[in-house]
């Protein structure tokens, strides 16, 4: 063979084998040697020859469980509203360090803390003795920062005011405070070290009061904190009046500043570590055979006591626990998917003076159950140390509140609209929730002299009533009845259409609405309507024990509002109105539903220990079931002795013709 012969075939080898070893390597690349499904997933050699490995076995994959009791074993199956989203990022180093704002989810740390004596109001005549600092030590430790919270004010003027202040940084290289304890006069924390003493104490201006002292610890600087380390640093302090629960996140210091004693109560400070962000309400849907339930909760009437039993056959205290008692009982029994506090929620009349520590406990029993809340406000709201703007700000501030602040520029604080979609992936709009703002006392003479019991009820507004007629007008129509999508799901899933909805005419038309303010209009008390298939007369429930509880001067809400939304069915010509139902509370011991052109006028009645009642009128709470993907709404109330009265139809099938 010639020289070049040889050459040419080894050359050629030489080309065969470097493409089948890139070929390989290829292969190994991005086959056999990546974790992801492809032909060789299953034959990947384990630590024995030949092992079989399987790649993302279902045993292994994290199970999510929805509101609804559906188990999904995959992301795809998970229901749209039941995506655990992430908090929204939130620059803290945007957050204002030398103001009070224990409602911000502040993460940096405190370093100093003292506590001042002074018989000069600082509301009235300054921080007069506030402490003294530097510019050096501003710099490095921050400035000082007041907790606008008196804990003399339960022991009158004459013991002054005292206050706490601390200062907070950003600082890397500042110890800052991980443990505070509440110590009596002549003892120490054990360990010793680190610990610093307060030397005032926290009941200085208090006639033979024994003295109590704060004592804080400083751990690490922030540089050298791992980061669960920098979740156990003390980032905000407070003050609990009563002896109910704390802000959320927060906690509450042993012993109590002040002892609890009649008519006074107890003084708590309470303190929070970390960041605890309140957990948000997933968006609200029906079920997947077309149900969703509220519950209303009309005028708790809480105090920053812990209440006083009216109008009960027997006496009784704790009637702000007793209520709450009730309300949870209610919740496990009805299971809602909203719950609505239609107005006042608080007790005003002198009784609320520490807005803050009531709103911390008025919720309870819905956000430890995890249930999605709204809320409107009362005339007695207004008779508080805070402004509707400040509480709402509070609400928003609680777990699972669907509360807002609504337009700036019109009367009123929370009006606002909900809206609640199908549980299919189509996310359609099936039932409107409207809130509104009905105020409290009307401007006059009464009202300017602090009278406000003596003056009138306010009402809604013009600009009120634009609102409202602009939301509306902003509704989608819909194709109702409404037939969810089916095509991803079993045929188990989704029940049949003639089992669940009523069989009429398929229309055009916005979804079914319900209305919730506070003081009822004056319609909620004219002649009811009739039903035109028996005679009778559309009213049930007890009404009008107390009188008329609306306002004598009337915005015309009713007819420039409440009436002139349609859903606009023109193919049928049929003009229904689009709310259905108007929610109110107020009248306690009024708990009627009354069809008033068309328009069902319902009231919660009273279902709180603490606000007026009547022997023999048992306290409840009022139920909107609405079922056929928002066609039927059904109502009825639940009375303390656990029985369900005036169960009745008011839009759908079974309901009293229009």
């Amino acid at each position: 063979m010639s020289p070049r012969f040889v050459r040419g075939v080894g050359n050629a080898l030489t080309n065969i084998l470097t493409i089948t070893g890139i070929g390989l390597l290829l292969t190994y690349v991005f086959i056999l040697y990546q974790p992801t499904f492809g032909p060789g997933a299953i034959q990947k050699l384990g630590w024995q020859s030949w092992d079989v490995i399987v790649i993302g076995d279902s045993s292994d994959k994290p199970q999510t469980t929805t509101s609804d009791g559906h188990t999904s074993e995959d992301d795809k199956t998970v229901d749209w509203w039941n995506v655990t989203k992430p908090h929204q990022a939130v620059d803290t180093t945007s957050f204002p360090l030398d103001i009070w704002a224990p409602l911000l989810p502040h993460d940096a740390g405190l370093a100093e803390i003292i506590v001042t004596h002074c018989y000069a109001s600082p509301y009235f005549f300054g921080d007069l003795c506030a402490p003294r600092s530097t510019p050096e030590q501003d710099a490095i430790k921050g400035k000082w920062v007041r907790v606008p919270r008196n804990l003399n004010i339960e022991a009158g003027y004459a013991s002054g005011y005292l206050e706490m202040y601390y200062r907070r940084t950003r600082r890397q290289d500042v110890n800052l405070i991980d443990d505070i304890r509440l110590l009596p006069s002549g003892e120490t924390p054990s360990p010793s070290q680190n610990w610093f003493k307060v030397e005032k104490s926290l009941r200085a201006g208090r006639f033979k009061a024994p003295p109590l002292f704060m004592w804080y610890h400083l751990g690490k600087t922030a540089a050298e904190m791992t980061r669960e380390k920098k979740a156990d640093i003390v980032t905000e302090l407070d003050v609990l009046f009563g002896d109910d629960r704390p802000w959320y996140g927060f906690e509450r210091l042993h012993p109590p500043t002040f002892r609890k004693g009649e008519p006074m109560v107890a003084v708590w400070i309470t303190y929070r570590k970390g960041v605890k962000i309140p957990p948000r309400a997933p968006p609200l849907h029906f079920s997947r055979s077309g149900k969703f339930k509220i519950l209303q909760v009309a005028d708790l009437h809480y105090s920053v006591s812990q209440g006083t039993c009216l109008d009960t056959p027997k006496p009784c205290s704790n009637s702000d626990n007793l209520t709450n008692s009730l309300l949870m009982r209610t919740l496990d029994k009805e299971k809602p998917d909203l719950v609505v506090f239609s107005g006042d929620q608080l007790n005003g009349q002198g009784m609320s003076w520490d807005p803050r520590s009531v709103l911390a406990k008025f919720a309870r029993a819905v956000t430890d159950r995890n249930i999605p809340w709204a809320a409107v406000f009362g005339n007695h709201d207004a008779e508080t140390g805070a402004t509707r703007e400040e509480q709402l700000e509070m609400m928003k501030a609680l777990p699972y509140s669907l509360v807002e602040r609504g337009p700036k520029d019109i009367h009123g604080v929370g009006n606002y609209v909900l809206k609640v979609m199908s549980a299919d992936a189509s996310k359609t709009h099936l039932l409107t929730l409207y809130f509104l703002d009905s105020g409290a006392y009307a401007e006059g003479l009464l009202s300017w002299l602090g009278f406000a019991e003596g003056s009138d009820y306010d009402w809604i507004h013009e600009d009120q009533i634009n609102w409202f007629l602009q939301s509306s007008a902003s509704i989608d129509h819909i194709e109702r009845p409404f037939h969810p999508d089916t095509g991803k799901d079993l045929a188990t899933i989704w029940p049949r259409q003639s089992d669940q909805l009523t069989p009429v005419t398929r229309k055009l038309a916005k979804p079914n609405a319900l209305m919730f303010f506070h003081i009822p209009l004056p319609e909620a008390f004219y002649k009811a309507d009739t039903d035109p298939r028996t005679g009778k007369t559309l009213d049930i429930g007890t009404h009008g024990l107390e009188g008329p509880g609306n306002a004598k001067h009337n915005g015309g809400f009713f007819e420039k509002g409440v009436l002139l939304a349609k859903e606009n069915d023109r193919r049928n010509s049929v003009f229904m109105p689009e709310v259905k139902v108007v929610a109110n509370g107020h009248d306690h011991i009024t708990d009627n539903c009354r069809r008033v052109q068309g328009i069902w006028m319902c009231f919660g009645g009273g279902g709180s220990f603490s606000g007026y009642g009547k022997i023999g009128f048992d306290r409840r709470h009022r139920v909107y079931e609405i079922s056929d993907y928002g066609e039927t709404i059904r109502t009825y109330k639940r009375t303390e002795e656990d029985e369900i009265i005036d169960s009745m139809m008011l839009a759908g099938r079974g309901a009293p013709a229009f």
